[in-house]
């Protein structure tokens, strides 16, 4: 009987011991990572405080305004993060979320370098957002930016809560800060996607009505009526996020945005 209840009380201490290591690890995953990763993109915004370029203006403007001022969106010295950073090409923000990051681009020969490492090059799980590798700031009129779906919300683990229409409306405001100032992006439509359904991968447009043709097939496989049609015909360049979804194989989650006049 007493061997009994000594195997009883091992067995049940090692169900204890796997509970508390498993919680452990959740939370080292759920909360840790993610306040650290936090942590590691407020430090770098600390490390290059705002720079003086104004929304729509370059960096060699000689009047310059506070970035984003007329929107509150706060901004980062570029120019100095790109001088230690130079994979960085701008900043991206959706106020309101979690999305607050440098935005990295790799080459040709490793389009996903930023997929697991950070703004360092260090390996990192929830990695950085990045620009798909053939997309040039400013130049291409579809800038594709990419990030890990992190359980923790981290990178771009929300976009899935886009896919709630009064959630979307409330955050339809995007902001990257490129070498040329603030620039201010609403969404046009939010997706459920592959690359068989939806040309995400396109980043140029050379034939005529090309990027408008774009914007018009997401909204049509979009989740949710966004409005705003005039600002689709008259679109000169977008973002589109994308991050991993699971209902399908390939399955994406799409955020295709248009920009519009910080003037406003």
């Amino acid at each position: 009987m007493r061997k009994i209840v000594n195997k009883y009380r091992f067995w049940q201490a090692v169900l204890v011991l796997i509970f508390c290591i498993s919680t452990g690890l959740l939370v080292y995953q759920m909360v840790y990572m993610p306040m650290k990763n936090r942590e590691a993109a407020e430090r770098l915004k600390g490390e290059f405080p705002e720079g003086d370029i104004p929304p729509g203006g370059s960096a060699s403007s000689k009047e310059r305004s506070p970035a984003g001022k007329e929107k509150g969106i706060p901004s980062v010295d570029l120019a100095a993060l790109r001088e230690k950073y130079p994979d960085v090409q701008g900043w991206l923000t959706i106020p309101g979320t979690n999305i607050d990051y440098p935005v990295l681009q790799s080459g040709e020969d490793s389009p996903e370098y930023y997929l697991k490492r950070n703004y360092k090059g260090e390996r990192d799980a929830n990695g950085s957002l990045f620009l798909q590798w053939n997309c040039k700031v400013p130049e291409s009129r579809n800038l594709i930016i990419y990030g890990h779906n992190m359980n923790s919300g981290a990178m771009f683990g929300n976009l899935d809560d886009f896919t709630d229409v009064r959630y979307c409306k409330e955050h339809a405001g995007i902001f990257f800060q490129t070498m040329e100032g603030v620039a201010e992006y609403r969404i046009a439509s939010v997706m459920k996607a592959d690359v068989r359904m939806f040309p995400f991968q396109q980043a140029d447009f050379s034939e005529a009505g090309g990027l408008q043709d774009y914007v018009i097939q997401a909204k049509g496989l979009g989740m949710f009526e966004m409005g705003e049609d005039a600002e689709v015909m008259e679109a000169d360049q977008v973002l589109t996020l994308v991050t991993c979804s699971y209902e399908w194989k390939d399955a994406r989650n799409i955020i295709v945005a248009v920009k519009t006049d910080m003037t406003d």
